[in-house]
């Protein structure tokens, strides 16, 4: 293999500056994670707290293997949202008992675990992602149902989730549920489609409707425990499988279950036992990314700074140069590398770029997307050369890729571009994205710039005078919206990633999720769509 070599000059003042509007991204991620963690606030956690009750990343600790990683998902969803960052769930991967699982808990300081429509969209794509990567679900619930100001938003789309549950158990998954507290209606049918079932004596509450609305519905009065209590479960209805003493044995429990899996892996252990580490310092992706996203950088230094070794066979280095492709490993698994090197795609690049999607899956080789494109080519010698039939290659064959796919927005993801470097569109297994990233149709500049012209030439069209001031006016608020709707915030927030992470961890996530990956058979497509040559 080819070590790479660095030029990254750390006391440079590009690179200083780079580092600096990096970090100042990283502090507002800080916050919205702060935000997250906060729950409902500190008045709702110590009342938690006071009822002898533990918050779900006390749980997560005690559930997972100790000293092992949790990989966090979705964690700033909500964000800009009328709900709290975090959207009252916990998501994330970790290891039981040997075992990596899909892990899903309520957080009950926030409304009491309420699911509103950011929860949903949370926990289904918990749900895609255990489904996709052939993950164990362990849910830890304690839920009130459903956020009834929004139910018009979640009621229909919600019963996915339950379907979801019941198509993990169909196709060899398995689904556990520890229930900790309330389990309400929608939140009842979370243990009532799992596999494994435990409840708390004196603490579990499931039933479909509570105590008042049995009353109001059918005139029968009765109590929480005759109704759904954890006693009456485990020894009358039999929705309970276990009977726990208290949240800790809850959790001993649930490990116990996972042990009893018997659960393999299927896709391949990695090639190399020991990895070696990359050769430069990780601390330097900081300062590597550029502030200003129209200004180009190397994806060679990112790629010096994750791989095992820094070591990267480059694949037709000299054709396409704008796209980098080649062949490495991380954290011992092989992989295959796209990286956008100078933003733009041209043909070349898109044919280059099928091909070596192509022979990732002859090879069976998972693919790594690193984002940073300002789309396929415009103008009119580049349609001539044919740039819409050979972005379509790209995007066929990205399209109809079946390797997994793991993509990182590293600076800039907008346009077409964004779909053929397998954007969320093109369900990549796993997708973060830097603090610093954008995505959108088009740059803010750009876009405003288009809305004038058409404009201008409406008002051309009927013979009126154009309205410079008013012009100015549409296109700062324009540009002031698109750079804030295309920031890794907002749309983390929206869940069109799965994280904004910190470069500096890179490697860990993508490592995280290539061992997560192979709990499933790794395997290419047997064929593509027809390609227009």
């Amino acid at each position: 293999m080819t070590t790479l070599d660095s030029a990254v000059d750390p006391s440079a003042p590009s690179y200083l500056a780079n580092r600096a509007a990096l970090l100042e991204r990283l502090t507002e991620l800080d916050a919205a994670l702060d935000q997250a963690r906060a729950g409902g606030g500190d008045k709702y956690v110590t009342r938690h707290h006071a009822r002898g009750k533990l918050l779900p990343r006390e749980r997560i600790e005690l559930l997972v293997d100790a000293d092992s990683p949790f990989l966090e998902l979705s964690p700033v969803a909500a964000y800009g949202s009328d709900f709290p960052v975090g959207a009252s769930v916990v998501t994330g991967i970790g290891v039981v008992e040997g075992v990596e699982c899909l892990i899903v808990a309520n957080d009950p300081t926030v409304r009491g675990g309420a699911v509103n429509p950011w929860s949903l969209a949370k926990t289904r794509r918990a749900g895609e992602i255990a489904l996709a990567n052939r993950l164990p679900m362990v849910n830890l619930v304690e839920s009130a149902g459903a956020d009834l100001p929004t139910q018009a938003e979640i009621f229909i789309p919600g019963g996915r989730v339950f379907r979801d549950l019941t198509r993990l158990s169909a196709a060899g998954i398995p689904t556990v549920s520890v229930v900790f507290g309330n389990a309400t209606a929608g939140g009842a049918y979370v243990p009532g489609m799992s596999d494994h079932v435990i409840m708390i004596r004196d603490r579990s509450q499931v039933y479909l409707a509570g105590p008042p609305l049995v009353k109001m519905a059918t005139g029968e009065v009765t109590d929480d425990e005759s109704l759904g209590g954890a006693a009456m479960h485990a020894g009358t209805s039999g929705l309970a499988d276990y009977l726990a003493a208290d949240e800790r044995d809850g959790i001993r429990l649930a490990r116990q279950c996972v042990r009893r899996l018997n659960w393999r892996k299927q896709g391949p252990s990695p090639r190399t036992a020991v990895p070696q580490p990359p050769k430069y310092d990780p601390e330097e992706l900081l300062g590597i990314t550029s502030a200003d996203l129209k200004v180009p950088f190397d994806p060679r230094e990112v790629l010096a700074r994750i791989l095992d070794g820094s070591d990267f066979d480059e694949f037709k280095p000299a054709y396409g140069d704008a796209l980098v492709t080649g062949w490495g490993e991380l954290h011992g698994y092989p992989v295959g590398v796209l990286a956008n090197a100078r933003g733009v795609l041209f043909s070349a690049e898109a044919q280059k770029a099928a091909q070596f999607i192509q022979l990732a899956n002859a090879s069976n080789t998972p693919l790594i997307f690193l984002q940073n494109t300002t789309g396929y080519m415009v103008g009119t010698e580049y349609e001539q050369r044919g740039i819409i039939k050979h972005g379509a290659l790209m995007i066929n064959a990205v399209s109809n890729s079946t390797v997994p796919h793991l993509t990182v927005n590293l600076g800039a993801s907008y346009g077409a571009g964004n779909y053929g470097m397998c954007g969320r569109a093109y369900e990549p297994r796993f997708l973060f994205t830097w603090p610093n990233a954008k995505s959108a149709v088009m740059g803010p500049a750009q876009l405003a710039g288009v809305l004038s012209i058409v404009a201008r030439q409406a008002a051309a069209a009927r013979g009126r005078d154009y309205d410079e001031d008013s012009d100015a006016a549409m296109r700062l608020m324009v540009e002031q919206q698109i750079e804030s709707q295309s920031g890794a915030l907002f749309l983390s927030g929206r869940l069109y990633d799965d994280g904004v992470i910190d470069p500096r961890d890179t490697r860990t996530v993508l490592g995280l999720c290539l061992s997560a990956i192979h709990s499933g058979p790794v395997k290419g497509a047997d064929g593509f769509g027809v390609f227009r040559m």
